[in-house]
């Protein structure tokens, strides 16, 4: 879903990294007052490195294209969608400095739809659901999650005059929906060892 440099007019890229920024500077404002940053931390730092080495991961796909897995959603689920924000912005950065995927004009943009909509997509569906079958939320939430984070992508490229919408619902929808169900499947997975060998990552505080 990273979208590469030069796809998005430079006077748009720079709406979207103002955006970035201002969002930024409020979730570090929020988290500074958070009482266990300490711990907080370390998890993120964890995650970051997790993020930014699963989803460097190519695995073929039977529609020609290489899929790459999110995990912004198990970290919204985990650790709440404003520490899941703070891990796609490092990793988004570090994956476009490091191993050139996306770019540094285009990475507002890329933020918001891999960081700001589907972080708080997926937690708020996740929050929705929950209390009605906990794996059942697991996997609704990253699926919608995502598939908001690409309607969120087809708005970006439509303003940008870069595609039309036909061409990105008959490329975009299927490609994402594939990715949604097994990344919603592989989640419950995780999630449920976690809970049965560290359950006390579950209980952290989600902001």
């Amino acid at each position: 879903m990273h979208l590469p440099d030069g796809i998005v007019p430079l006077n748009q890229a720079l709406i979207y990294w103002i955006i970035t920024l201002i969002i930024m500077s409020l979730f570090f404002y929020k988290f500074s007052k958070d009482e266990n940053k300490g711990k907080r931390i370390v998890s993120m730092a964890i995650f970051s490195v997790f993020t930014i080495t699963v989803t460097s991961l190519s695995i073929p796909s039977p529609f020609g294209v290489p899929i790459h897995f999110f995990l912004i959603p198990l970290v919204a689920i985990l650790l709440g969608p404003l520490s899941s924000n703070i891990v796609s912005f490092l990793s988004l950065l570090m994956q476009a400095l490091l191993l050139n995927m996306g770019g540094i004009t285009i990475l507002g943009a890329n933020f918001i739809v891999m960081g700001l909509i589907l972080s708080f997509a997926t937690f708020g569906f996740y929050r929705l659901f929950e209390d009605i079958n906990k794996k059942f939320a697991i996997f609704a939430s990253t699926l919608i999650g995502i598939m908001a984070a690409t309607f969120g992508q087809i708005v970006i490229l439509l303003i940008s005059g870069a595609m039309n919408f036909d061409s990105l619902l008959a490329t975009l929808l299927p490609f994402y929906l594939f990715i949604s169900i097994i990344e919603g499947f592989s989640n419950v997975i995780i999630i449920s060892a976690i809970e049965r060998i560290k359950p006390e990552i579950m209980e952290i505080n989600k902001i």
